[in-house]
């Protein structure tokens, strides 16, 4: 009995690496994704003489909009790499945060990153509130609240958590 425990114990932690084929796959999205950023900021550089300082200004939030969700792809695949499937070996790899972002410091951090985008996308709502309804701006508005009071309460419980940690190795 303790041989098939054994085996399935195996199996169980093996399978960890069945997450490998997700973060390549978030990998070859962010590439794809870059290839649409070069063709927005291509459009911007294109019309920099035409676009008047609102469309400009819409135009570069939306850049900023784009570099927050490949920054957000790349915290999603190192960090769940590294605390899911196998530790990076700092070593080879030149990134000083490896092996700093625990489960719910991620979780923090991806709030976060939402709520950004969140605020870019509001307002670029905002500068264009000719075409949008009321109702909208308002359900907008809500949505982007409700990221940020879910933001607030993860952090909130983050901190929580540590303390009871801290509070329990003494």
């Amino acid at each position: 009995m303790k041989s098939l425990e054994l085996i399935v114990e195996r199996i169980i932690l093996s399978s960890r690496w069945i997450l490998v084929v997700f973060y390549l796959g978030l990998a070859l999205s962010l590439a794809v994704y870059a290839v649409s950023f070069g063709y927005k900021f291509l459009k911007v550089a294109s019309n920099v003489f035409t676009y008047d300082e609102g469309e400009m200004i819409l135009a570069m939030l939306g850049l900023i909009d784009a570099a927050l969700v490949a920054s957000l792809i790349v915290m999603v695949m190192i960090s769940g790499y590294e605390n899911f499937v196998s530790r990076l070996d700092e070593s080879e790899a030149d990134v000083s945060f490896i092996g700093k972002l625990d489960a719910g410091s991620l979780k923090i951090k991806v709030a976060s990153s939402i709520v950004a985008i969140s605020s870019i996308h509001l307002l670029q709502v905002f500068l264009n509130s000719e075409q949008f309804t009321d109702s909208k701006i308002m359900w907008l508005t809500i949505m982007h609240m409700a990221f940020v009071v879910s933001a607030v309460m993860l952090g909130f419980l983050e901190q929580l958590m540590r303390k009871n940690k801290d509070s329990s190795k003494v």
